[in-house]
């Protein structure tokens, strides 16, 4: 392998090695009061919280839009929350409920992005018509 070529591959390593560490799973510019994992980590407490995260892929919501958050996949259940568009999300489980016309398109495809929490497939940015995660179980 020729030196040039060697860099390329050391520069690719960094970059992912930046991404791995953007896409933890949270909510760009939102912050979780209730779980300090940098703390938790430090004392060893959030390792199994911090596995979790990295094996969580992240999505982006789309742009200029503003997806309410609810308990259940379908538009009757409560707003937790709101997200800000092009923030970023973890999509822990997926599973079907109301159909939903959004950016991508008409899916009934919910997203679980935490416990009790989840938004419509339409409004994430997953390059998929269908699920991109495992189906959640209970």
């Amino acid at each position: 392998m020729t030196t040039e070529k060697q860099h390329r591959f050391l520069d690719l390593d960094a970059v992912v090695g930046e991404l791995d560490e953007d896409m933890d799973g949270s909510v760009k510019g939102e912050t979780d009061a209730g779980n300090d994992t940098d703390a938790a980590t430090a004392t060893g407490a959030g390792t199994a919280t911090t596995m979790a995260a990295a094996a969580t892929r992240s999505f982006q919501i789309a742009p200029g839009q503003q997806v309410r958050v609810r308990t259940g996949p379908s538009t009757s259940h409560p707003v937790v929350r709101k997200l800000a568009g092009g923030s970023w999300v973890g999509i822990h489980c997926q599973r079907r409920g109301q159909q939903i016309t959004g950016p991508y398109g008409t899916t009934d495809i919910w997203d679980n992005i935490a416990p009790g929490q989840y938004v419509s497939d339409a409004y994430v940015h997953t390059g998929s018509d269908g699920p991109v995660a495992p189906n959640c179980t209970g």
